[in-house]
């Protein structure tokens, strides 16, 4: 162990370099239940010295390129996969997800009304995913004032409607006070209605009907309890929410009668599953000489606004795949230069008597340290910027053209931990091809190197 004295090496980089090798040599047996080529890695990865050199700017550059990647990609999955569950909360406020109807509805808001009582609810609500169930009933009409007048839907909810969503939208008023016992002329509108017939809260509204015929024209007076904003102009402009009894002696329905049945469930992912649990459910407890019922899905209802968030997800997949592609670039010429930098130490290695292979693996591990390096600050930066949005709202949108008010997060560690294993592991799969370099570097001329 006395080798240190014999190497002789006073401030030359060339001495230095061949110090820390035969040191490291003479002290392998002690080290040798270690990683070798991850010790060398350690080594050169805090080495303070190669952080004067030229090619520390060109690394720099790779880990800024890796970092904001990362907080790039972060970013985009956060953005789309909230701005796509925020419109669709939207689209399943008004209508839920799963709603049943008769078998004979078509797709005009003017329905063929079935029983409340059916003998398949108790089975339905015990249903693994279904998480509610309430009736509904709608009517069309319009609405008129003396100078304005618009069409709308005036859709009935009962006393088991649950009113989370319109609470969450409430501009200014209150919902609508329901009660099994006695009906209720007050009705709940949107802001986009409100300002267009300039509606208050507190004022009448007056809304003409006609029969399911097309004969007979009716007139009802309705008064604003509140007013909503779900900043979805098309539904917005539609629905104007009432007492479900008031459309049910506009329809001329008995008290049992209403348009249908919507379902709530716990996992919008497992709809299509759900939905065809419902329909077994339904006919297999429906009751001979009854109307047949059929269950139809918000996607299958609205399918223009599912297939537009549809598309977002092929989006998202280019801009991951051209990110990764420009970081890992940026990785592959910085490993590039840190072998072309070490090219004397690379010689050195062989000539003890090291393989390629072996040395190789220095230098993947050398670049899994800075890759991780540069993912940690592209985690803090994404992050970071994610729960600064989510909670002061810094960047606005433009509700007439996306929908939302401000930009939508949707931050969830399954998507963080994916990002990072596939930045990682894609990233180190490009640096292998690179790494084979270190074959073709000879000893003799590579300890001439310097």
């Amino acid at each position: 162990m006395g080798m240190n004295e014999g190497v002789g090496v006073k401030g030359n980089k060339k001495g230095n370099l061949s110090s820390f090798l035969v040191i490291f040599t003479a002290k392998q047996c002690i080290v040798s239940k270690l990683n070798l080529e991850l010790f060398i890695a350690r080594r050169i990865f805090s080495d303070r010295e190669n952080k004067k050199k030229f090619s520390r700017s060109i690394i720099s550059f790779a880990l800024f390129g890796i970092a904001f990647g990362l907080m790039l990609m972060i970013l985009s999955v956060s953005v789309v996969t909230g701005f796509k569950n925020e419109i669709r909360e939207k689209v399943i406020g008004f209508g839920s997800h799963i709603q049943i109807v008769n078998f004979d509805t078509n797709t005009s808001f003017e329905t063929i009304p079935v029983n409340k009582n059916q003998s398949w609810l108790g089975k339905l609500n015990d249903l693994k995913g279904v998480k509610h169930i309430e009736v509904f009933a709608t009517k069309p009409g319009i609405i008129k004032t003396d100078t304005e007048m618009m069409g709308m839907i005036l859709k009935g909810v009962g006393t088991d409607f649950d009113w989370k969503f319109f609470k969450d939208n409430l501009v200014s008023g209150s919902i609508i006070p329901l009660s099994d016992t006695s009906s209720t002329d007050k009705v709940l509108i949107s802001r986009q209605v409100a300002s267009l017939m300039k509606f208050k809260v507190g004022d009448p509204v007056y809304c003409y009907f006609l029969n399911n015929q097309g004969t007979d024209q009716r007139m009802r007076k309705f008064y604003v309890s509140g007013i909503y904003q779900s900043s979805l102009e098309e539904f917005d402009r539609l629905f104007v929410i009432a007492d479900i009894q008031q459309v049910r002696k506009l329809n001329n329905w008995r008290s049992d009668q209403v348009s249908g049945f919507e379902i709530s469930i716990d996992n919008f992912d497992r709809l299509s599953e759900v939905a065809k649990k419902v329909k077994e459910v339904t006919v297999h407890y429906s009751e001979q000489d009854t109307v047949m019922l059929r269950p139809v899905t918000i996607t299958s209802k609205y399918p223009q606004i599912f297939d537009w968030l549809n598309l977002l997800d092929m989006n998202v997949w280019i801009i991951l795949t051209l990110i990764i592609l420009v970081a890992g670039f940026n990785m592959v010429s910085g490993l590039l230069i840190l072998i072309l930098e070490r090219t004397s130490m690379i010689g050195t290695l062989k000539a003890v008597g090291s393989s390629n292979a072996s040395i190789r693996k220095i230098f993947l591990y050398l670049a899994f340290f800075l890759l991780g390096k540069g993912m940690l600050w592209g985690n803090i930066a994404g992050i970071g910027l994610c729960f600064l949005q989510s909670w002061l709202h810094v960047f606005k949108l433009d509700p007439a053209s996306y929908y939302l008010q401000y930009v939508p997060i949707n931050l969830k560690l399954t998507h963080l931990l994916l990002l990072n294993a596939g930045t990682l592991v894609i990233t180190l799969l490009m640096l292998i091809l690179p790494s084979w370099y270190v074959s073709r570097i000879s000893p003799d001329r590579a300890i001439r190197f310097d």
